[in-house]
């Protein structure tokens, strides 16, 4: 249920030709596509669910409501989910699509190599019967070297081996890309330890945070009990102190964000003088890395961190760490643990009433890119992904590329100096579609059948051993972040590169039968708002190469910080929970993401007209199906904990707000006849034009 600090993150939101590889073995793949084909719309009768509407809602009072209220206030959450929507809908076909697959190769004979690592790894994880006789065991040797701490170098020594533990720790690292020569890589290090979902659940003194602290007490310790510890109750009170010092020490998340002042290289031989108090060399050996050079993301964090490490009582941070041992582990270990760790981090932190079921969480632990994600995703591709869908992806991509181009040709408020850098860039974008050039490789990565924390634990070190070996080498750039069958896209900034998977090229997103209205209102926005990410305000500090530099004017950089500051106004007023607002700073690069992304889409789908007028369909302009497309995409309803969660943790904006985006364009105003008066409306001067 939590995830360990990463020290350097894809900027994500949400035309390389290959042929779709073939499926691993008849066995498994059965058809090479199964995808239906159909000369209709997936979604009504030209791509858009217009049920869901509420009509008598009006577009400009509440445009999110007005496109999907019916289905809002008659949709029940299901017990296992604190959010769905659009991607939580296209996530479950996922899931039964993979699903399928991993059950026709459990069932399967004479398995490829490939195939018996996906059969073995899903047997183990769903083998609950011996997972419930071993109970901690599987950490049991963790444990003992954790209550045989007895100095900072001890503790020291269990914070490098983190990658390999599962233990949330207090400083850590990754290898990432160097922001300044994007073809070497670079470890990054940054602060983190928490085990509640921001610093201000810590900090804030709102009645909802201090409940959750209390109830974040208790759950410490329940979970302590697993492990035999005594006085659960004061030990809990001694870590949650603990944690309270670690979030006092964090940056906020909107300057976490800063890529300014989170780029700060030094050679591995000036670390301890800038950073002393620490025992660099014993945390490195424990990754393997050799760390010729890297980043410290957040300088004031680590050093806080350091001082912390020195002067808390070592006792409280081993009970902190065995803690953590099990949270960060309880998934894989028995029932007994899982639930009581789902308690609170899945009820009480989230509202959500009961687990997801076996097989998701397993297909969600086999997905990721650092498991056998890759290895499922080419068979998903073979099976669900045409080849069709990738050319028309490819199609849409360029149509966006050369709207965006024009848009910059057209700004009022950029010097032709900054143009011809902002030209170079969009030029320079690559786009990935659908799947990987070059496949991952799992060549000797070892899977048992009835040992799942052994299996994870060899993940774990295969991919760390990869990374090892990569590390003084150039970059790979057939690399990808996502797998083909997770519903999601990013951008990177240091290879430029847009990526859109397999999974989120379907309806409500893309449909080759839906009116082209839908798809770039649809589709065409998200890759819009990929390619936005390259401009936005952070994104706009690399360049057409990847490289962290200053390619702007100093007068054209204070007008587009003037613009994006107007925007972060906006977005901040939004209040979904009384007294919780959109943090419209932390979230700022994906609302200019969601705008600028819209108005590049709205572009090009009237370059898509060739000066025609759209047809009428179901008494709807095309620009009204454009924008009822977009905030389709956005349809989404969450749990209150969830909410909060998004408002303190997350870097976008709540899918009722992403839908409210339009606002800001003069064409949705005429499409829906907003007027002043309206409770979206906004005055010509106060509506943000930024690409």
């Amino acid at each position: 249920m939590k995830k360990n600090l990463i020290a350097a993150a894809l900027t994500a939101a949400f035309v390389t030709g290959c042929s779709v590889p073939e499926a691993t073995d008849q066995n498994t793949a059965q058809k090479n596509q199964t995808t239906a084909v159909t000369d209709k719309a997936e979604l009504g009768s030209f791509g858009i669910d217009l049920s869901a509407r509420n009509e008598a809602v009006k577009p400009g009072d509440d445009f999110f409501m007005y496109a999907s209220g019916t289905w809002y206030d008659n949709y029940t959450m299901p017990a296992d989910k604190t959010r769905y929507g659009a991607f939580s809908a296209l996530a479950d076909r996922s899931e039964e699509r993979v699903k399928a697959i991993i059950e026709d190769i459990a069932a399967g004979k004479e398995l490829n190599a490939e195939e018996q690592l996906i059969a073995d790894f899903y047997h183990a994880y769903m083998d609950t019967e011996t997972l419930n006789k071993l109970g901690v065991t599987p950490i049991k040797p963790l444990l003992t070297e954790i209550n045989a701490v007895s100095s900072t170098d001890d503790l020291t020594k269990l914070f490098g081996q983190s990658w390999l533990t599962g233990v949330n720790t207090p400083i850590g690292g990754g290898m990432w890309f160097n922001r300044l020569d994007p073809n070497k890589y670079e470890m990054s290090l940054g602060a983190g330890g928490l085990g509640l979902p921001d610093r201000s659940f810590y900090l804030e003194d709102e009645e909802r945070f201090v409940k959750t602290r209390a109830a974040y007490v208790a759950h410490i310790a329940e979970m302590l009990t697993f492990v035999g510890i005594e006085n659960t109750t004061e030990r809990a009170e001694a870590i949650l102190a603990l944690e309270t010092k670690i979030a006092e020490g964090h940056w906020p998340r909107e300057k976490r964000r800063n890529r300014d002042i989170t780029l700060n290289q030094i050679d591995r031989a000036e670390l301890g003088k800038h950073y002393p108090g620490f025992n660099w060399d014993l945390y490195f050996a424990q990754t393997g890395y050799q760390v010729p050079q890297l980043n410290v993301a957040q300088p004031e964090p680590i050093k806080a961190m350091i001082d912390l490490i020195n002067q808390e009582d070592i006792n409280v941070w081993k009970d902190y760490l065995s803690y953590h041992a099990l949270s960060g582990n309880a998934e894989l270990l028995s029932e007994d643990i899982f639930n009581t760790n789902f308690a609170f981090y899945g009820k009480e932190l989230n509202g959500q009433q009961e687990p997801r079921p076996r097989w998701k969480r397993a297909i969600s632990q086999m997905s990721s890119t650092n498991s056998l994600g890759f290895a499922i995703g080419k068979v998903y591709v073979a099976r669900y992904f045409p080849e069709s869908s990738k050319q028309k992806m490819s199609e849409l991509v360029e149509n966006l590329r050369t709207a965006l181009g024009e848009r910059i040709d057209n700004l009022d408020w950029m010097g032709e100096e900054t143009k011809v850098n902002a030209r170079a860039k969009l030029a320079a974008f690559v786009p990935k579609i659908g799947y990987p050039d070059v496949w991952q490789s799992f060549d000797g990565l070892r899977i048992n059948k009835s040992d799942l924390m052994g299996n994870v634990k060899n993940l774990r070190e295969f991919f760390q051993a990869d990374s090892i070996e990569k590390e003084l080498q150039k970059t790979d750039r057939n690399r990808w972040g996502m797998t083909p069958q997770r519903v999601n896209a990013y951008y990177n900034s240091s290879f430029n590169e847009i990526v859109f998977p397999a999974a989120i090229l379907q309806p409500p997103f893309f449909d080759p039968n839906a009116d082209p209205a839908v798809n770039y209102g649809g589709i065409g926005a998200v890759i819009g708002h990929e390619m936005g990410h390259g401009f936005d305000d952070q994104g706009s500090k690399s360049d057409a190469n990847g490289v962290q530099r200053n390619w702007w004017s100093d007068a054209d950089r204070a007008a587009f910080d003037a613009k994006a500051d107007q925007l972060a106004a906006q977005y901040s007023q939004y209040e979904p929970i009384p007294g919780n607002f959109v943090n419209g700073r932390n979230s700022l690069g994906e609302n200019i993401g969601d705008v600028g992304g819209l108005a590049m889409a709205y572009h090009a789908y009237k370059l898509s007209l060739n000066g025609k007028e759209a047809p009428i369909i179901d008494g709807l302009t095309g620009d009204q199906r454009f924008f009822l497309a977009w905030a389709q995409v956005w349809k989404e309803k969450r749990t209150e904990q969830s909410m909060l969660n998004q408002l303190r943790a997350g870097t976008h904006a709540p899918g009722q707000f992403r839908a409210l985006a339009p606002r800001n364009h003069d064409a949705w105003y005429k499409a829906f006849n907003v007027q002043p008066g309206d409770a979206l409306y906004l005055p010509e001067e106060q509506r943000v034009r930024i690409w």
